[in-house]
């Protein structure tokens, strides 16, 4: 099977390489807050809703550049990025959310997270049980097993964190693959092969509920991984769906050791502020429990966009089974609105 992205590639990093380095953490100073408060006033002075919110709206004439080093670094290069200290506090839930749409504006655009048609996602814990088929776990408050989503590039704003625990977790899609390669080449030929995922009820009306992909993808030159374990194993409520064969699900289990190796995944904790952007194609993301405030106005709450990337590359074709175009830089990915009435 061809390699695509060797273990010398920027995007095949390890943890260890991340050790006493803080280089992917990019900060905001007064200077760049400045000038997303003068940005934050002419979006406003539109009068338009948060999601009718272009980029054109929100005008960074400097930051405009940081962003397209982003965008670049998220194609090209290790795939994640930390920006802190957004200054959510003084900003306010409201003024928060139409920030980071503005800044996301710059990178690409939103693409919607759920069958309600939502652009803006809030994730927080809403009571769900992690292993129920029809419960996303970004609501709950449960251990996240290494997992993409489904667009080119997720970003999460920490508004508040949690008492303990709900640390962010990511992982070098390559470097898990180069990982299973040397250990046990029979099961990464398995993960290229199509596993039956399910789509949660969110599947288009007169569609299967899943979809079958392969794990890892490596066509014309592209690498690309989709994954979420869960959805997997969902998939088996499906009478029409065969049965996981033991191969399979050793192939599972070496795949989630090996992303969770503490020698290749990168733990960062969210503080008040934070925005994490990551390439979903080449970076697998994780979150530990946690243990959320008492009060309601303390608990954990992020806010997440999907965003469909301007400078993005053309995806392998079992992404039609996805999406409904594989085409460089097209909007895609997200989540089909559910029909009116």
């Amino acid at each position: 099977m061809p390699q695509t992205l060797t273990a010398t590639s920027p995007a095949a990093w390890t943890a260890r390489d991340f050790a006493g380095r803080d280089d992917w953490i990019i900060r905001l100073g007064a200077a760049r807050i400045a000038e997303i408060d003068a940005a934050l006033a002419i979006a406003e002075a539109t009068g338009r809703p948060l999601e009718a919110i272009r980029r054109a709206d929100f005008p960074l004439p400097s930051l405009s550049r940081t962003l397209a080093g982003i965008a670049a670094e998220l194609k090209e290069g290790r795939g994640f990025v930390l920006i802190r200290g957004l200054p959510v506090e003084r900003y306010g839930e409201g003024r928060a959310a139409l920030a980071f749409w503005g800044l996301g504006t710059h990178l690409g655009t939103a693409v919607s997270q759920s069958r309600k048609g939502d652009m803006l996602g809030h994730v927080r814990d809403l009571g769900g049980d992690i292993a129920d088929p029809l419960v996303r776990g970004y609501e709950t408050r449960a251990r996240l097993l290494f997992h993409t989503d489904r667009c080119d590039c997720v970003g999460l704003l920490c508004l508040q964190k949690p008492k303990s625990g709900g640390a962010s977790r990511v992982v070098s899609a390559p470097a898990v693959r180069d990982a299973i390669a040397r250990d046990r080449p029979d099961l990464l030929a398995v993960l290229h092969r199509p596993f039956c995922a399910d789509r949660r009820g969110e599947e288009p009306p007169g569609e299967r509920g899943w979809v079958e992909m392969p794990v890892f993808m490596e066509e014309d030159g592209t690498f690309a991984v989709r994954y979420v374990r869960d959805y997997i194993e969902g998939a088996q409520r499906f009478a029409e769906v065969p049965r996981l064969t033991p191969e399979q699900v050793a192939a599972l289990d070496l795949f989630d050791r090996t992303a969770a190796d503490p020698a290749l995944a990168l733990d960062m904790a969210f503080e008040p502020g934070d925005m994490q952007f990551l390439n979903n194609y080449r970076v697998l993301h994780a979150r530990t429990a946690f243990e959320d405030h008492a009060e309601p106005a303390r608990r954990r709450h992020l806010l997440r966009l999907w965003l469909a990337m301007s400078n993005s590359r053309r995806l392998p074709r079992a992404f039609l089974g996805l999406y409904d175009t594989i085409a460089a830089g097209a909007v895609r990915g997200g989540v089909p609105p559910r029909p009116a009435g």
